[in-house]
């Protein structure tokens, strides 16, 4: 697209950039990398937002309110310590989704999520990244340091958060009474 939004940074900007991403985590899987998110993602992970596919997340959106969406759970790395991670599969760096942790406004506590692009669904992606993202959500926040909202409707995420060990844990009514699951590290161990 070539965006002044989504275009890699140049000069010293690029150098401060890499140095951020540098910082946040880097997380391997069996099959997955999870790595911080770019500029350059973008035009792979909008649909995501904009399409059909985003009637989970209060979409479709235009393509300026899924940017802000977007740039608002990246910002949340340097505002609360975590934040979204692109899935990509070893050995190919195309973003087949998100995996997060990160707390949107009105959120009761950070939440464990996942957005999968259409030609990443079926492949057991999601359950992978999020077990390794919330692995790593329970060193840095510890037990019940975060949770899954996620659309009555929504059977696949639904299926994702019980095989993750996730357990109803009642509606949030901020956004549309979706279901709540909790995590508690001991079960999710087993």
């Amino acid at each position: 697209m070539g965006t002044a939004w989504t275009t890699p940074a140049t000069a010293k900007a690029a150098t401060i950039a890499a140095g951020l991403r540098a910082a946040l985590p880097r997380i391997e899987t069996e099959r997955l990398v999870l790595r911080p998110c770019r500029g350059e993602d973008w035009d792979a992970l909008e649909p995501i937002w904009t399409s059909d596919r985003a009637v989970h997340i209060g979409g479709p959106m235009t393509p300026e309110e899924a940017w802000l969406d977007f740039a608002q759970c990246v910002a949340a790395w340097f505002i609360q310590g975590t934040g979204p991670l692109a899935i990509t599969v070893k050995g190919d760096d195309r973003p087949l989704g998100l995996v997060l942790i990160c707390a949107e406004y009105g959120d009761p506590t950070p939440e464990l999520g996942w957005l999968l692009t259409a030609e990443a669904e079926g492949q057991g992606y999601a359950t992978e990244a999020a077990r390794a993202l919330r692995d790593w959500g329970f060193g840095v926040l510890g037990h019940g340091g975060f949770q899954s909202f996620i659309a009555e409707d929504n059977a696949g995420s639904i299926a994702v958060a019980e095989r993750l060990g996730g357990r109803p844990a009642g509606t949030h009514p901020l956004a549309g009474d979706c279901l709540v699951y909790a995590y508690d590290q001991k079960e999710a161990a087993q």
